[in-house]
């Protein structure tokens, strides 16, 4: 399965919040480093409140993952975000060999543990969802993904549910709409909680752009919309 990012390509999201327009950026981008059998991607997402909103919360995030370029093998994870007097960092690292992946938190060392690997291998969520755009689905069909997200293994399966027409400072897309839900486990995190997730994939060009995605928790919806690409080198 081709890598769903390439040296070079970068996406970037305008973020709004239920009506509320503008109010953080995304920017999710591929960067190769090394060559040879030892080359890997680094995947780097950004995330920060904008404008106005900006200035009645200001959150900032930075998620890094490593995967071998050659494998697609997921290396490593980390995370950091602060907000107020609140801040996230930690880590993972991934031992295929002894099939478990040591958790640090930085903050909490309490919380650092040794966690068992799933039988198939990880992605982290946002790149898991990007993936999504090499997989050629039609409305009605499923995957299923193991997704790494806040220090959890979360087993998915995404469903192709429909068509939508897209508006974005690109252009106008029909996209396939993609739901992920827990199927085959009962729900942990974020799904428990009745969190929603969709994705949606253009199907106009050989792109395959993932335009927009959607989380929705009972508070309210944020959807980030795609406003910038830059294809690879």
């Amino acid at each position: 399965m081709p890598f769903p990012l390439k040296d070079g390509e970068s996406l970037t999201y305008s973020v709004r919040w239920g009506f509320i327009p503008s109010v953080g950026r995304i920017k999710i981008s591929a960067e190769r480093l090394g060559a040879g059998s030892g080359a890997v991607l680094r995947v780097t997402t950004t995330t920060a409140t904008w404008g106005l909103a900006r200035g009645l919360f200001a959150f900032d995030g930075r998620g890094e993952s490593i995967y071998l370029e050659q494998s697609g093998l997921l290396v490593s994870s980390s995370e950091w975000s602060a907000y107020k007097n609140k801040v996230v960092k930690n880590s993972m690292v991934f031992d295929y060999g002894k099939q478990t992946a040591d958790f640090t938190d930085e903050i909490h060392p309490e919380k650092s543990r040794v966690i068992p690997m799933p039988k198939d291998n990880p992605s982290d969520l946002i790149l898991a969802l990007i993936q999504t755009r090499s997989w050629n689905m039609k409305p009605g069909d499923q995957r299923d993904a193991t997704v790494l997200f806040g220090g959890q293994f979360y087993p998915l399966t995404i469903h192709a549910t429909d068509y939508e027409y897209v508006w974005t400072s690109l252009g106008f897309f029909k996209a396939l709409v993609l739901v992920p839900s827990m199927d085959k486990t009962p729900p942990i995190g974020m799904f428990k909680k009745g969190g929603t997730v969709r994705v949606l994939i253009e199907v106009d060009d050989e792109r395959h752009l993932p335009v927009r995605f959607s989380v929705g928790f009972l508070i309210g919806t944020g959807t980030a919309t795609l406003m910038d690409y830059q294809p690879p080198k």
